[in-house]
Formats: structure tokens, C-alpha cells, sequence
């Protein structure tokens, strides 16, 4: 029996945008982090496009490209502001940085439990 060995790998960092080099990746990945929970809401409510779209105040094309990940021209207000209109509400806390670092702090995403 011969032994398969696994090819290389690296651990990720958590945040693919930052993986791959890109800039403001944390932006990257909160904007991301609120589309997959805006597509959770409108798959949870059965909604077309069309209807979610109408909800949030965009265009149906406007939303596909959200949905796809084109969501670049979309600010994080405007994507939250998306969320509230699926009765989501949204918190943010600021607090001191709990492990002294030369760091700056991070920007975190936590959805609630469903």
C-alpha cells in the first residue's frame, strides 16, 4: 500500500482578502460578510430578485451584481441599510483592543444565531 501525501498547504489568516494581498481587505471581507447574510434573508423569505430588490430600494440588475459579488460601488452603510430593511438590527461596538499590539485594531462581523 503506498502512502498519498497531501499537497501543500497554508493555513489561512481568516480573511481571504488579506490573504491574497489585497488592499482595505478587511473592507473587503465585511462587505462580503453582509451579502452572505443579505442572500441568507432572501433565500429564508423565498423572495425573487425582483421582490428583494423592490424591499431594499435597488435595481434587480444592481442586486444580482451584489449577489455576485460585484458589490464594489455598494458603501458598507448602504449595505446595511439593505439589511434594515429586512427588520435586521444591526450593532456596533467600539471597544480598546484587548491584546496589547502594535496592530491596529480589527474590524469583526458576527451574525446572530438564527
Amino acid at each position: 500500500m503506498s502512502k498519498k501525501t497531501l499537497p501543500a498547504f497554508e493555513i489561512g489568516s481568516g480573511n481571504i482578502f488579506a490573504d491574497l494581498g489585497l488592499p482595505n481587505a478587511e473592507e473587503h471581507l465585511l462587505k462580503a460578510s453582509l451579502v452572505v447574510q443579505l442572500h441568507r434573508l432572501i433565500k429564508a423569505r423565498k423572495l425573487t430578485q425582483v421582490a428583494a430588490a423592490k424591499l431594499i430600494g435597488v435595481k434587480q440588475p444592481d442586486l444580482s451584481n451584489i449577489l455576485r459579488g460585484h458589490y464594489h460601488g455598494f458603501s458598507l452603510e448602504r449595505l446595511m441599510r439593505m439589511l434594515t430593511a429586512f427588520n435586521q438590527d444591526i450593532e456596533i461596538t467600539v471597544r480598546p483592543r484587548r491584546r496589547k499590539s502594535k496592530e491596529a485594531g480589527r474590524i469583526t462581523f458576527n451574525p446572530a444565531a438564527e
